[in-house]
Order: C-alpha cells, then sequence, then structure tokens
C-alpha cells in the first residue's frame, strides 16, 4: 500500500513539475522555503498517505521539521489573507 501511495506522490510531483516547466534539478537548486514547493507538499499531504519525511525529502525541503513549519506558515497566511478581504467586504 505504501508503494502506492509513493507512486501516487511521484505522480502529482511530476505533474507539477510539468505544469512548472521545471526539471528535478530544479526542486535541488531552488530554496528550501519555495512557494512552489510548499504548495507541492501540501497537496502532497492532502492526497496521499506519503510521510512528511518523505516528502521533504523528495521535494529537497529540508527536515520533516522544516517542512511542517512552512506548512504552518503557509497555512496561515492563506487564513489571514482571506479573513482581511472578508473584513474588506463588509459594509
Amino acid at each position: 500500500m505504501q508503494e502506492s501511495a509513493e507512486e501516487r506522490a511521484e505522480g502529482l510531483i511530476r505533474a507539477g513539475l510539468k505544469r512548472k516547466g521545471w526539471t528535478e534539478k530544479d526542486l535541488q537548486e531552488r530554496h528550501k522555503r519555495d512557494q512552489f514547493k510548499v504548495r507541492l507538499a501540501e497537496r502532497l499531504r492532502a492526497q496521499t498517505t506519503v510521510t512528511l519525511r518523505w516528502i521533504a525529502a523528495r521535494l529537497c525541503i529540508g527536515t520533516r521539521g522544516h517542512l511542517t513549519h512552512l506548512l504552518y506558515w503557509h497555512t496561515r497566511q492563506r487564513v489571514s489573507s482571506r479573513l482581511s478581504r472578508k473584513s474588506l467586504s463588509i459594509p
């Protein structure tokens, strides 16, 4: 079952890289905190059962702890911006 989760994750990564026009080398050369890498990690968490450790290693993000930190702040920023937009639209 873990193999199929990893296969699904690899498919999502390949599709994301193709859409972005990146290669495997780009994953290694870009910053650990690159927004595309963080969004891709978030998508992998939502759509697969691979571990944070696997995602962090595969996307060259560092440790699973660092990935957890990045995902937390990414989610917090998204929620904060939604709340800001909502409060601006209230008469």
